[in-house]
């Protein structure tokens, strides 16, 4: 499944590197504290996966995958997701402006009525930021 330079092991270390870069230490302790045995192999394959193969390949740059991330997550309507991914989305250096800017985009490709979420999901996350600036 992964690349062949690296061992599951180092993507799992790397991916809880960028999960915590990206996400937070605080959201990466609670869902590891959250994990039973029941999920605890999920929580593995997303850290490893998601986090240790893809968003370490040097395509694309974290500003790139947010931009591309919360376009999916309103695509999908996964809104609990896309507040978690518009709060990493600034921490990768997407402007609050850029932000709006993506989710204007996807009321053409996704839908006026999921953007019209999505802007809604923004203003409870993002609204301290935008006062901010």
């Amino acid at each position: 499944m992964g690349r062949p330079d690296r061992t599951e092991a180092q993507a799992f270390a790397e991916g809880t590197a960028v999960r915590r870069a990206v996400l937070s230490d605080a959201h990466v302790d609670a869902a590891t504290a959250r994990s039973t045995g029941l999920d605890a192999p999920l929580e593995d394959l997303l850290t490893r996966y998601a986090w240790g193969e893809i968003w370490t390949r040097e395509g694309l740059d974290r500003r790139t995958r947010s931009a591309v991330t919360l376009t999916a997550l309103v695509a999908l309507g996964h809104w609990d997701e896309l507040a978690l991914h518009l709060s990493a989305a600034v921490r990768n250096g997407l402007s609050v402006p850029e932000i709006q800017e993506v989710l204007l985009q996807t009321a053409v490709y996704c839908g006026v009525p999921a953007a019209h979420h999505a802007f809604a999901v923004a203003r409870d996350v993002l609204g301290d930021e935008e006062a901010a600036r």
